[in-house]
């Protein structure tokens, strides 16, 4: 699968780590970046990410800020992106089956890096159920 990553400087560490992680599992990962923890501004990332799932170009993706609301309400100002914040596994089961999201927003100051990494295999691995939920996706778009 082709997946698009990108993070602050708050979620560069766990960023690296799920990177390897799908890296080493065969998914062909873009990294858009930040490269370091040096402090920079969540949209220089958030929008290519978003970009890129909205474009086509990737699959899905994902966004790693310390709160993921910043990178989460970055990449929603796209149209075609259904950005979801998840703190738990089950959320992000939800926001495929439910949402059909393609992008997940990890917050990493407030979950263990165990938990992003079973966060990503859960949200990578679900597909949307469509039926009833097709037609209120359909209606987020303005």
């Amino acid at each position: 699968m082709k997946i698009a990553i990108g993070c602050d400087h708050a979620g560069f560490d766990y960023k690296e780590a799920i990177k390897a992680t799908l890296t080493a599992e065969g998914h062909e990962v873009s990294d858009f970046g930040t490269h370091s923890t040096a402090s920079m501004d969540y949209p220089d990332t958030s929008h290519p990410v978003a970009s890129s799932v909205e474009n086509k170009e990737t699959e899905l993706g994902i966004l790693i800020c310390g709160s993921a609301n910043g990178v989460a309400m970055t990449a929603n100002k796209h149209q075609g992106i259904r950005a979801a914040i998840c703190w738990e596994n089950e959320l992000s089961s939800l926001a495929r089956t439910h949402n059909d999201a393609n992008i997940v927003c990890l917050p990493a100051r407030f979950i263990s890096l165990e938990l992003a990494q079973q966060i990503v295999h859960t949200f990578l691995s679900t597909s949307f159920e469509g039926g009833r939920h097709a037609n209120r996706v359909n209606k987020i778009s303005c």
